[in-house]
């Protein structure tokens, strides 16, 4: 299990998880990136992060709303592939 963060950081940000996380598994590029993602490889599943998120964006992979069940790939897509996953939230939330 990991934890991923989904639609409602979109455009807002809040770093209050990034504080928080005692492995640094969020990650974002600065001026780039319209959200945050959690590496499922570095995740080591503590749930630290999830109450910090004052948007509540943030869910253990296993209850993630059907509604934003796209988040899960979609966070682990950014680690190997940053412009297929930037491509795939314009698609799930444009801007």
């Amino acid at each position: 299990m990991t934890y991923t963060i989904a639609e409602p950081c979109v455009d807002v940000m809040d770093q209050a998880c990034v504080a928080v996380c005692p492995v640094d598994c969020i990650h974002f590029e600065q001026g780039v990136d319209r959200t945050l993602y959690i590496d499922p490889n570095e995740c080591i599943d503590c749930g630290a992060c999830e109450p910090e998120c004052p948007v509540n964006a943030i869910y253990p992979e296993e209850s993630v709303p059907a509604g934003w069940a796209q988040y899960t790939p979609l966070n682990a897509l950014w680690f190997t592939d940053k412009a297929a996953a930037r491509a795939m939230l314009e698609t799930l939330k444009p801007a």
